[in-house]
């Protein structure tokens, strides 16, 4: 569906406003992927925070509830689809349409949304491994890489090739002086960027590996003694990927402000929601407001040209990532009590400590907030930093291929252990 354009619409051209969340939400201008798996995250958003404010109550230990959570995350998604379908159209990102034109690339954006949707449920219930959504931006995120490194095609800011690895033997070929082999002022990929990328895919595999091992032994099979890990990076990439969709909203619904009601930036009010400008057959550009500071500068030329721009992507960037790093400990079952609640039901104990939830729950919670706000904080500046590097895929994208790839490793190594010890299967739920 990613090389499948939209039928009724010319082929896009020019700048593409979208780019750096497109490849996070694996969606491809013009293309059925238009919407990418932004609808399916944005819907988890909004349920994480019904969910995070007590709004809807969930016990995931009710099969009845955990049934009627996932109904809800299906009809949000849907209505999603709806949604971020209709504003796309709104927005001009596919010129002035007529009302027939409109409809019928409504209606192709609906029908390849609800497929995404079925593949997603379809990994989920067991035909795969892990979740479709992992899936499709590690395989997103994959495909820019290599691009970026190797694609033959010319780059229309320098007229090198765009890839990183062949402009850099075209520059040592040409004679060009030896700054110009790693860095391009154009913004294409360069070899700054390659190795950045190399350095991020080291740093979050060893941030993977940091943990605290607590000692828990079999409360049945006297024999049996193993160590509960607590991840460094404790709720892995979910805050990246939540922080990334509610960036993306605030641009689509800045740009569509900007198209109908301020388009000479006129308004005081609306231009702190973003302020634009647009170039002949080119996308709007955000210069000012929240969609300006919530897009990262993706050069260290752009980085110098507006360090204050820099800064506030950092820390709001950070802000959010905490935020949903300690959100998603309620909702996705991975807070102190429910943990002590999973390790006691799957017959495991810490040696010293009575099989009861309350000083298990109490030894947890000396380590579980703290780790959750520390590794929430590290991989937001880990994102917004390798953002300013011109890291392949986007700071963020790099971040979230890696620990996906690393939690399908765990995922297949959880299952053979599975097999060898069947009483443990409870306790990796």
């Amino acid at each position: 569906m990613s090389e499948t354009p939209l039928y009724g619409i010319p082929i896009s051209q020019g700048t593409d406003s979208f780019q750096t969340l497109r490849v996070i939400f694996a969606s491809q201008r013009g293309t059925l992927m238009e919407l990418g798996i932004g609808p399916i995250v944005t819907a988890g958003l909004i349920i994480q925070l019904l969910a995070g404010s007590d709004i809807i109550s969930f016990d995931r230990a009710d099969a009845e509830d955990r049934g009627l959570f996932t109904t809800a995350s299906k009809f949000f998604s849907l209505v999603m689809i709806i949604v971020q379908a209709t504003m796309y159209i709104l927005s001009g990102q596919y010129g002035d349409v007529t009302l027939a034109k409109s409809s019928l690339i409504f209606a192709q954006l609906l029908a390849a949304g609800i497929i995404i949707m079925l593949l997603d449920e379809l990994v989920q219930k067991g035909w795969g491994i892990g979740s479709g959504i992992s899936l499709f931006i590690v395989a997103g995120i994959t495909q820019t890489v290599w691009w970026s490194s190797f694609s033959f095609v010319t780059s229309p800011y320098d007229g090198k090739a765009y890839g990183a690895i062949i402009a850099f033997f075209q520059s040592i070929f040409s004679g060009k002086a030896v700054w110009e082999w790693f860095y391009r002022p154009s913004g294409s990929p360069d070899m700054i960027g390659f190795f950045t990328t190399i350095l991020v895919f080291l740093v979050v595999v060893y941030m993977e590996g940091m943990r605290v091992e607590l000692p828990i032994a079999h409360s049945s099979y006297r024999g049996y003694r193993g160590r509960m890990p607590i991840k460094l990076l404790y709720v892995s990439n979910i805050p990246v990927i939540l922080a990334s969709a509610l960036f993306a909203n605030i641009h689509l619904f800045a740009q569509i402000i900007w198209s109908k009601w301020n388009v000479d930036n006129s308004n005081f009010w609306l231009n702190m929601l973003g302020m634009y400008t647009q170039a002949s057959g080119q996308s709007p550009s955000a210069i000012g407001g929240l969609a300006y500071y919530t897009n990262p500068p993706r050069t260290l030329s752009l980085v110098a040209q507006d360090p204050i721009h820099a800064a506030v992507f950092s820390l709001i960037m950070i802000s959010f990532c905490i935020v949903f790093s300690i959100t998603w400990l309620q909702i996705g079952g991975q807070s102190a009590d429910q943990m002590a609640e999973q390790l006691l039901e799957s017959g495991m104990q810490v040696p010293g400590f009575r099989r009861d939830k309350k000083p298990i729950s109490t030894l947890l919670n000396k380590y579980i907030p703290t780790i959750t706000i520390i590794g929430g904080a590290l991989v937001g500046a880990l994102a917004a930093f390798s953002d300013f590097l011109g890291v392949f895929g986007s700071g963020t994208g790099a971040l979230l291929a890696v620990s996906i790839l690393y939690q399908y490793y765990q995922t297949m190594v959880q299952e053979q252990v599975e097999d060898i010890y069947p009483f443990l299967k409870g306790a990796f739920q």
